[in-house]
């Protein structure tokens, strides 16, 4: 007798668990989304106390992982060591790979060398703050006093003062109202 009421038993737990509900499988995806927001970021680099950039955006998302967001655009100003304001670097959308140390700025970018009167216009731009450089393979315009270059990359030290464009495709001199 002890038998079938052995059978009877599990034959009643093999049918509650075949009666379970399945799991959505997307409910248990890990989220990849940004962990923390912040609004109005301002980020300062000094050495030996000398003010040497600065980093605004209107908003920052951070994800796990270190990397950082600023969907509505950042905007980057270098110093001399006088305090003036020597370089200024501006994104549509700007972006911080942590784990290559890198920003990256996408959309319209914009560098413009004060001191120089150099001006750099592409679709993307990468900066390594710890080498101290700027560049691209992408399509840029330089303007450089009054003559235009087009090519496609560029890399340069990161205040745009001395730079080299790779695949130069044309250059040609700015006409007076132009590119005010």
């Amino acid at each position: 007798m002890k038998r079938p009421l052995g059978l009877l038993l599990l034959f009643s737990v093999f049918l509650q668990l075949g009666c379970r509900e399945d799991v959505d499988v997307s409910a248990l995806e890990v989220y990849d989304g940004p962990i923390n927001a912040a609004t109005d970021i301002l980020l300062v680099q000094s050495d030996s106390a000398v003010l040497r950039s600065e980093i605004r955006a209107a908003r920052q998302l951070e994800f796990a992982n270190g990397n950082l967001e600023f969907p509505e655009g950042i905007d980057i100003t270098f110093y001399e060591k006088d305090g003036k304001v020597g370089t200024t670097m501006r994104a549509d959308r700007g972006y911080y790979l942590k784990s290559e140390n890198i920003y990256k700025g996408v959309g319209d970018v914009q560098v413009k060398n004060l001191l120089e009167n150099q001006k750099l216009q592409a679709e993307e731009l990468f900066w390594n703050p710890v080498e101290k450089r700027i560049y691209t393979e992408t399509f840029v315009t330089v303007q450089d006093g009054q003559t235009l270059f087009n090519g496609t990359g560029m890399e340069s030290d990161e205040t745009f003062t001395n730079y080299q464009l790779k695949n130069i495709t044309d250059s040609r001199t700015v006409l007076p109202g132009e590119g005010q």
